[in-house]
């Protein structure tokens, strides 16, 4: 089971992969980065991530009715993954889900020309589902 480096660096195998981040979506901090940030600093990246987090979790207009307000957020967030995608890159950010009240996702930042989306998806799936946060 890895921890929070060790998914980052597995992370960092998949083809296209600029950078990664751990991060806490509800405070904006991040866990771990590895690779380049995808803005001016990993920190900014966090905070701006997280945002849109939150506004993919929290409101019904992206998760299921009803499932925002009745779901524990931390343990069994209503949205799996958000992908955003500009001309250049593709930003996936997956939600972990955890036996304690929690809120974490994983921030990938793959190059658009490099890069495998449908791979990126499937391999964040299984790292978020073998994580060990302590």
């Amino acid at each position: 089971m890895p921890g929070i480096d060790e998914c980052l660096l597995h992370a960092m195998r998949l083809p296209g992969v600029r950078g990664a981040a751990l991060v806490d979506w509800t405070s904006g901090l991040a866990l771990g980065t590895v690779g380049d940030a995808a803005g001016a600093d990993h920190e900014t990246a966090a905070a701006e991530t997280a945002e849109l987090a939150r506004m993919a979790a929290e409101h019904p207009t992206f998760a299921p009715v009803g499932l925002a307000e009745d779901t524990d957020l931390g343990k069994n967030p209503p949205v799996e993954d958000l992908v955003v995608t500009t001309r250049t890159c593709y930003h996936v950010l997956r939600f972990v889900e955890t036996s304690f009240d929690s809120s974490v996702l994983l921030h990938l930042w793959l190059d658009r020309a490099e890069g495998n989306l449908a791979l990126a998806r499937l391999r964040m799936r299984d790292l978020t589902e073998r994580l060990v946060l302590e």
